[in-house]
């Protein structure tokens, strides 16, 4: 009796203090998620090859940020750091893939206009709006980004000229609250251009497809934000579900569409194991 009554004694030792651990680990994780892993923004480079990529533009670099979603935990600050991490990427292009502001804790704030100005890219900065950008004020935000020096696309696209030769980035519109129409976005877009699209929701991926476009660079899903190891991501939104996060390949296609993991976060201020990312991209000409 004696002995099972120190078992006893020693078996509940043991798992209050097993249970003291797992309060102190979930803690501390959940401290890094709110404090740490959501402002610690990765810098990543992808190298991509298409055949329609023109050899004249080989070592230029295309630089991505989406979903900066800046508002109640998004600040200002926050901002001016990420501008300054783009800068030093040496962009030669700059897309922003939408959703500026947060709907939910944020505002139009015209304090952005200075800190997104400092963004340079000799080849131009272009962007598209966001599910939010469209349920705050779609004009208000369009207003913000031209006049902070970026072109905005809706349903539209642009010639970006590199010696005798030439690249087309489309812009689509937000498939939520916006008409996206991908004929009249590439209206002049000639059968041997590359073309750039840029479109918020990543799932259009699959209406991109059929067309001739050979990169899609998304933002919406932050990558699924909160991702369990060996499970994945605890939960995606609409028309970020399929391509949530990273680089995805096509059977018997050179179209490429890219989910970056955004910068902000929208209804928790929360990441864990998704950190905020800024993608640059590498491209060179296929060898046939």
């Amino acid at each position: 009796m004696k002995s099972k009554g120190l078992s006893r004694r020693a078996f509940l030792k043991h798992s209050l203090f097993a249970v003291k651990a797992l309060v102190t680990l979930a803690g501390a994780t959940g401290i890094y998620a709110i404090f740490g892993e959501r402002y610690w923004i990765q810098n990543k480079t992808i190298r991509l090859s298409f055949t329609r990529y023109p050899a004249s533009f080989q070592g230029v670099r295309i630089v991505q940020f989406s979903d900066t979603h800046i508002g109640k935990y998004y600040s200002l600050a926050r901002l001016q750091e990420m501008v300054e991490q783009v800068q030093r990427q040496k962009p030669d292009i700059i897309c922003f893939t939408g959703d500026l502001f947060d709907s939910t804790y944020g505002e139009i704030n015209h304090d952005v206009i200075p800190i997104l100005s400092q963004l340079q890219a000799h080849m131009g900065k272009f962007a598209v709006l966001g599910n939010h950008d469209m349920r705050l004020d779609a004009k208000g935000v369009v207003d913000i980004l031209e006049k902070s020096g970026f072109t905005v696309l809706v349903n539209e696209n642009r010639s970006i000229l590199h010696g005798n030769e030439r690249i087309r980035v489309v812009g689509i519109d937000e498939m939520f609250h916006g008409k996206p129409n991908l004929p009249l976005a590439l209206q002049g877009v000639a059968k041997d251009d590359f073309v750039l699209l840029l479109a918020h929701e990543p799932d259009f991926a699959d209406t991109s497809i059929k067309f001739p476009i050979d990169l899609q660079l998304s933002g919406h899903s932050h990558g699924g934000q909160i991702r369990i190891p060996f499970y994945g991501s605890l939960f995606t939104p609409d028309l970020g579900q399929k391509y949530s996060i990273g680089l995805y390949a096509f059977a018997e296609s050179e179209f490429r569409t890219y989910t970056n993991r955004g910068i902000g976060t929208t209804l928790f201020p929360i990441r864990f194991n998704c950190r905020p990312e800024i993608t640059s991209f590498i491209l060179e000409t296929k060898m046939t």
